[in-house]
């Protein structure tokens, strides 16, 4: 079992930062692909970024390449996700998940453990 925590969410003006971190335990942190999707109201999960420890590669989704980056802090155990030049369309429920898959993967229902969730609200 994989426990997942988020946090760091809040209300932002466009155009700054913030860090979103992801706590992770339970089984061996490097055993899982992570990634982070969000959800705003009326629209489906979508897909932001992964990271696959086993393999060492990343992947984004179109609407944050750039932007957005995915990284781990082994000393935390967490994973996070830094959000720069927030946009009001980056405004929803931001998730973690885990797979047990190496490699990344843009699919929700490929996903495991999911955490519950932080709001992220960007305003204009």
């Amino acid at each position: 079992q994989v426990q997942l925590v988020e946090s760091g969410g809040g209300l932002v003006q466009a155009g700054v930062s913030l860090r979103l971190s992801c706590a992770v335990s339970g089984r061996t942190f490097s055993s899982y692909t992570m990634g982070w999707f969000r959800q705003a109201p009326g629209k489906e999960r979508e897909f932001v970024a992964s990271f696959s420890w086993r393999v060492g590669n990343t992947a984004y989704g179109d609407s944050v390449k750039g932007r957005f980056t995915i990284s781990r802090d082994n000393a935390k155990n967490t994973v996070n996700l830094q959000m720069n030049s927030l946009k009001p369309e980056d405004t929803a429920v931001y998730y973690c998940a885990a797979r047990s898959g190496s490699y990344t993967d843009r699919r929700a229902n490929e996903y495991d453990y999911w955490g519950q969730g932080t709001q992220v609200t960007v305003s204009s």
